[in-house]
């Protein structure tokens, strides 16, 4: 089989922060997942949108231990997977003095079924995401 054909589904997420500063709380959940093989982190950019727009790209590597704690399999993720224009396009859905997190990661809880899939000659033609938001507000009403 090639790498094509033993890849899992691959997404992504970009998680704004209203000040421009970022810890390390995030990293040890995400980290979690990592070494649970549950997902594979592929890019990574860190997004610092200012209040006149316009905005800066950092890598894992731009960001300091001390500020964000153990990185883990994070540092150095920034693989170049994610382009310029994505990281225009994350900024233009940013609000101003945020910063944004933006990663690509491979589900590896997929394989199996993909690969499956694949061998019966199937192929993804769409996919999807419902906010939390939106789960919870249907839950909200359902209940009164």
């Amino acid at each position: 089989m090639t790498d094509e054909q033993v890849t899992g589904t691959i997404d992504w997420f970009l998680i704004e922060a209203q000040s421009k500063e970022i810890n390390g709380e995030l990293v040890p959940p995400l980290l979690d997942l990592v070494d649970r093989r549950l997902i594979r982190i592929l890019d990574v950019l860190i997004v610092v949108k200012r209040g006149e727009g316009d905005f800066d790209v950092k890598t894992t590597s731009d960001l300091d231990p001390e500020q964000v704690g153990d990185l883990g399999a994070l540092a150095g993720a920034s693989s170049g997977v994610l382009s310029a224009d994505d990281a225009a396009d994350a900024a233009a859905l940013m609000t101003p003095d945020s910063l944004g997190l933006l990663i690509v990661y491979e589900n590896l809880w997929s394989i199996p079924f993909a690969v499956a899939a694949r061998k019966a000659g199937g192929q993804l033609i769409a996919n999807g995401h419902i906010p939390t938001q939106a789960i919870l507000a249907a839950l909200d009403s359902l209940e009164a």
